[in-house]
């Protein structure tokens, strides 16, 4: 019998089992890689980038995670407030001036401004509500900022807005997979905090890629970890957890004290078969928005106007942003090298108009919008290519906060881990990941206690009836 099963090998499950690593471990993983939704690839100093690549700062999860492995994150270089509209590529001047420097009408101006101010303010709020507090349990504070404007969405809170102005939001709101329209206000002030807010140590890049993270983790963890794993029941029993799974076409049954689903929460909820009703119900309303990602690599030799931004707000494309996953070496090195990585990420409504088509397809759509916005890039390309995630990530809706409580509570030996459990995506990934295993430390401990105190209470009676066998033989 295994002390634990972590289903799932994304960034939740390596967390739980890099705090579960003196155990005996089973990690399975349903795809070819480990990592889920971290996927990065290295091509000489550079990598593609499919996913996760923001990471939080100092005092975070991530960095604990970050120091414990021995991987090297630094704070974004760049700008994040760049953007391209209707012609015209914004790099620099304050985003409040967005409103004049962009062909839009008037009218479209004036709902900007009204907008923007009550955008603004609410971010200083939000600021000073989400900061976490000196000895406070980071569950409290997740709480707290799922109820900050958790009753209405961002669209309640703006008003609905000309073309032009909306066009300006939405891409940064969307980023959840959700639309202005289905998000909290909260949340997407949120998103506008993390972008307007970059000295604040909110974002960072890990140097050599995100899967630097992921596999340095997989190759330490080694032989515990199953690939091409796919789980098919989870059912929790009385003193024990049993795992079916198929792999290479074969039925597995694995038998565990304690288990974490660090699966989507459609997944978890559709495979634990014997699930807390309530817990089940809960899982049942998480609603998640697709991914569609696409990386580039070019072969130019001479600066271009991406090199000092980091990313690019892209209204009215097939993207929502730009991504220059170069930029972090852009920013050490003392003369430009030739080529770049770019990211574009579609997510929400624009990954659904993307993620049914050819991967080729995709490509020359979202080639066609890089030309408009820097004439010639598909030129310079040199390898493209697609990946697509059908649960990109989940989106905090109204009410999403009522649930909270009980989706962070584990039920007898099952523990959840995943980033749909709060709303800073891969640090909330850590942070339940940490969670759980942390929670089954403690009780393989308590095992490990019970088992030798009854060891040493069994030792003397033994002792004694040997005692006892040898005097009637003498």
């Amino acid at each position: 019998m295994k002390d634990v099963i972590i289903i799932g090998g994304g960034l939740a499950g390596l967390s739980a089992a890099w705090r579960l690593k003196h155990h005996n471990l089973l990690v399975l993983e349903s795809e070819n890689r480990i990592g889920g939704r971290v996927h990065s690839e290295r091509r000489g100093n550079y990598w593609l980038n499919w996913g996760g690549h923001l990471y939080a700062g100092p005092g975070s999860a991530t960095d604990e995670l970050l120091q414990s492995v021995g991987v090297t994150a630094s704070p974004v270089p760049g700008k994040l407030t760049a953007m391209s509209l209707n012609g015209r590529l914004l790099l620099n001047g304050a985003v409040e001036m967005y409103p004049f420097r962009v062909p839009m009408s008037w009218k479209s101006r004036f709902a900007l401004i009204r907008a923007g101010a009550k955008v603004r303010a609410a971010v200083i709020r939000y600021g000073k509500m989400a900061k976490r507090r000196p000895g406070e349990d980071y569950r409290v504070q997740q709480q707290r900022i799922l109820e900050f404007m958790g009753d209405r969405t961002f669209t309640d809170f703006t008003g609905k807005l000309p073309t032009d102005a909306d066009s300006i939001f939405r891409p940064t709101v969307s980023r959840s997979t959700g639309s202005p329209e289905t998000i909290t206000a909260g949340s997407g002030i949120g998103y506008f905090h993390t972008v307007w807010n970059k000295s604040d140590g909110l974002g960072r890049n890990i140097d050599g890629g995100p899967s630097t993270l992921t596999d340095t983790i997989a190759k330490a963890l080694k032989e515990s970890i199953q690939l091409n794993a796919q789980v098919i029941e989870v059912l929790q029993k009385k003193e024990s957890i049993v795992v079916r799974y198929i792999q290479n076409g074969i039925e597995h049954v694995e038998e565990s004290r304690y288990a974490v689903l660090a699966t989507p929460a459609t997944i978890t909820r559709k495979i634990a078969t014997n699930i807390d009703s309530e817990l089940g119900e809960a899982l049942e309303k998480v609603t998640y928005g697709p991914h569609v990602s696409a990386a580039f690599l070019t072969n130019e030799t001479e600066p271009q106007a991406w090199d000092n931004v980091y990313s690019f707000a892209t209204p009215k494309r097939a993207f929502d942003i730009i991504l220059n996953q170069t930029n972090l070496i852009r920013s050490r090195e003392t003369k430009r090298q030739p080529g770049s990585s770019i990211m574009t990420f579609s997510p929400g409504e624009s990954g659904s108009r993307l993620i049914d088509k050819p991967e080729e397809e995709i490509i020359e759509i979202i080639l066609n919008d890089l030309d408009d916005i820097f004439p010639g890039f598909s030129d310079r390309v040199v390898e493209a290519s697609v990946n697509k995630y059908p649960f990109g990530s989940a989106y905090i809706f109204p009410g999403r906060a009522e649930i909270q409580p009980i989706l962070t509570k584990p039920d007898g030996r099952l523990f959840l881990a995943g980033d749909y459990l709060g709303s800073t995506y891969t640090e909330t990934a850590i942070q339940s990941g940490f969670t759980a295993g942390q929670e089954i430390n403690s009780l393989l401990g308590a095992d490990t206690n019970e088992y030798l105190a009854t060891a040493t209470h069994i030792q003397p009676s033994l002792h004694g009836l040997m005692n006892h066998d040898k005097a009637l033989i003498n």
